[in-house]
């Protein structure tokens, strides 16, 4: 069982920025392949972000590419998101989440969640 606690929502005008943050408990974090979702209100979960545990490969939604930067620090079981040049359109509830058996930009291939943060970018 991995749990997963995110941080570093918050409120933000345009242009701003926020860095998020999600601790994982389990001891084999360093194993897995970590991504970022997103989820607007009415809009179905998106993918944002993920980085593999190997080689620590990225990969970016187009609509986040050249803004977020993803990272990972596996002595601390935490990954991070690094937002930049906020637009109000990236106002959502963010989520962590593990992808235990490999590297995918489907929810559906993610095996455990944190119970999100909000960010709410103001125009």
């Amino acid at each position: 069982q991995v749990q997963l606690v995110e941080s570093g929502g918050g409120l933000v005008q345009a242009g701003g920025s926020l860095r998020l943050a999600c601790a994982a408990s389990s001891g084999t974090f360093g194993r897995y392949t970590m991504g970022w979702f997103r989820q607007a209100p009415g809009k179905e979960r998106e993918f944002v972000s993920l980085i593999t545990w190997r080689d620590g490969t990225t990969y970016y939604a187009d609509s986040v590419k050249g803004r977020f930067t993803i990272s990972r620090d596996n002595a601390k079981n935490t990954v991070y998101l690094q937002m930049n040049s906020l637009k109000p359109e990236d106002t959502a509830v963010y989520y962590c989440a593990v992808d235990r058996n490999g590297i995918s930009a489907r929810d559906s291939e993610y095996d455990y969640w944190g119970q999100g943060t909000q960010v709410t970018v103001s125009s």
